[in-house]
């Protein structure tokens, strides 16, 4: 375990764990790199080295005040030359994705083989002219404005759609407190760039072989509007459809992810 200063001198803490191909792990908004745990374990335990950091402002890393979606995107960039790893396999979740899509486009593949979308929230969330499916920007500012009063009572309100009802209440206990470590005011300004940014470019600029992994059951990220236009969007993608699974797919489907995920590894 390590910390990587960035160019802006904000420091990421990193894990490097295991020998092998190596796995980067993204997280998403408001979580830290332990909800991967479980991924990081299992992929060590079959002779992978796993990365894993904490996005800036989040968990035990430095808490900066720019949130646009290039300097996290840059973040990842740090992290690999850092740990100056080659052909690795990018894995994201949610938010985790977006930056990765824009890492591609900004810096390249040279240091990238593949790529992993789980439930990933791009190509473009906001309703516009040129997107007509896309949600209305007055539904985000009503659920920040939750958020400014009570962003605890609102993970709690919205806990059991990010889970399946199959899961345990430690579990989500478990999750639910991991988010609500984040401040109030990042948990904003990551998710206005989140919303706001047209990360369709990005995706059809995606060079690297890329698999998605979506649930029918996703509220946070619908499944027509995010992964089915992401796999459209990114030339050379798999894409595969967990019928039921919801947006943390990575805790209620996470054998299936596994498998999915090594096969997708180790394809040619």
């Amino acid at each position: 375990m390590t910390k990587v200063k960035t160019k802006d001198g904000v420091e990421l803490f990193s894990k490097d764990w295991g020998e092998g191909r190596t796995l980067v792990f993204v997280h998403s908004w408001a979580t830290t790199n332990e909800v991967w745990q479980y991924q990081h374990a299992h992929f060590v335990e079959r002779g992978y080295r796993v990365i894993a950091f904490d996005r800036r402002g989040h968990g035990r890393s430095d808490q900066p005040y720019d949130y646009g979606i290039d300097t996290p995107a840059d973040d990842i960039a740090t992290v690999l030359e850092a740990h100056e790893v080659k052909d690795v396999t990018l894995i994201g979740h949610s938010m985790g994705c977006n930056e990765i899509v824009r890492y591609l486009s900004r810096h390249g593949a040279a240091r990238v083989a593949k790529i992993a979308l789980i439930a990933p929230m791009t190509p473009y969330l906001l309703k516009t002219a040129d997107n007509p499916d896309g949600i209305e920007g007055a539904m985000f500012e009503t659920m920040r404005a939750q958020w400014r009063k009570d962003f605890p009572k609102w993970l709690i309100d919205n806990s059991r759609p990010f889970f399946a009802p199959q899961t345990s209440q430690a579990m989500i206990d478990w999750g639910m407190a991991m988010m609500a470590q984040i401040p109030v005011h990042i948990a904003l300004a990551c998710n206005r760039t989140l919303v706001e940014t047209d990360f369709r470019p990005d995706c059809n600029a995606v060079k690297v072989p890329a698999l998605i992994v979506h649930g029918t059951a996703d509220a946070s990220a619908p499944l027509p509007l995010t992964g089915k236009r992401t796999a459209e969007l990114i030339p050379d993608s798999a894409f595969i459809i967990y019928d039921g699974a919801p947006h943390g797919v990575m805790f209620t489907h996470m054998d299936k992810l596994h498998a999915d995920l090594e096969a997708f590894i180790k394809r040619e």
